[in-house]
C-alpha cells in the first residue's frame, strides 16, 4: 500500500512545531517587545500575567511554576515534532497539552479566545498526527531503518 502521508505529515509535524515555539520565543522576548506587532506577551511577565488569569484559583508562585512547566513542554514539543522523534508521543502531548488549555481558557475567559488562537485545530491536528502509521523524513523513520 503507497503511504499517501508522506508529505502531508512532514508538513503538519512542522507547522505543529512553529506553533508551539513561536509563543515559546514570544514569552521569552526573542520576538520582540511587548506591544510590537503581532506579539502577544513579549516577556516572561507579561506571559504570567495572562496565565494569572487562566488559573485564578493558584496563587503567583504556583502560576509561575505551571507557566515553567507549560513553556518546557511547549519547547519539547515543538522541537521533537520538527525534528521527527518520538513523534507518535509528542504529537499525543501536544493534543493533551492543548486540550487543557482549551479547558483552562473556557473556564476562565470563554471559548472566543481558544478559537480565535487555533487551539481546537492544534488540538485535533496533534491528535491526528499522532495517529499517522509512518514519520517519513524523521529521525523515528532513520533510527527505524537503521534497526532493520
Amino acid at each position: 500500500m503507497k503511504d499517501s502521508f508522506k508529505i502531508p505529515q512532514l508538513l503538519l509535524r512542522c507547522a505543529l512545531g512553529i506553533t508551539f515555539l513561536t509563543p515559546v520565543s514570544d514569552r521569552l522576548g526573542l520576538l520582540g517587545a511587548p506591544g510590537t506587532g503581532n506579539i502577544e506577551w513579549g516577556n516572561w511577565e507579561n506571559f504570567i500575567n495572562y496565565t494569572t488569569t487562566l488559573m485564578p484559583f493558584l496563587d503567583r508562585p504556583m502560576v509561575n511554576i505551571m507557566g515553567g512547566i507549560a513553556t518546557v513542554s511547549e519547547l519539547l514539543i515543538g522541537i521533537l515534532l520538527i525534528i521527527g522523534f518520538k513523534t507518535k508521543y509528542a504529537a499525543l502531548g501536544a493534543s493533551l497539552l492543548t486540550l487543557t488549555f482549551i479547558l483552562f481558557m473556557i473556564f476562565s475567559v470563554g471559548i472566543q479566545k481558544p478559537i480565535n488562537f487555533g487551539v481546537f485545530t492544534a488540538t485535533t491536528a496533534s491528535f491526528l498526527l499522532s495517529r499517522m502509521p509512518n514519520y517519513n523524513w524523521s529521525l523515528d523513520n532513520l533510527l527505524k531503518k537503521k534497526e532493520s
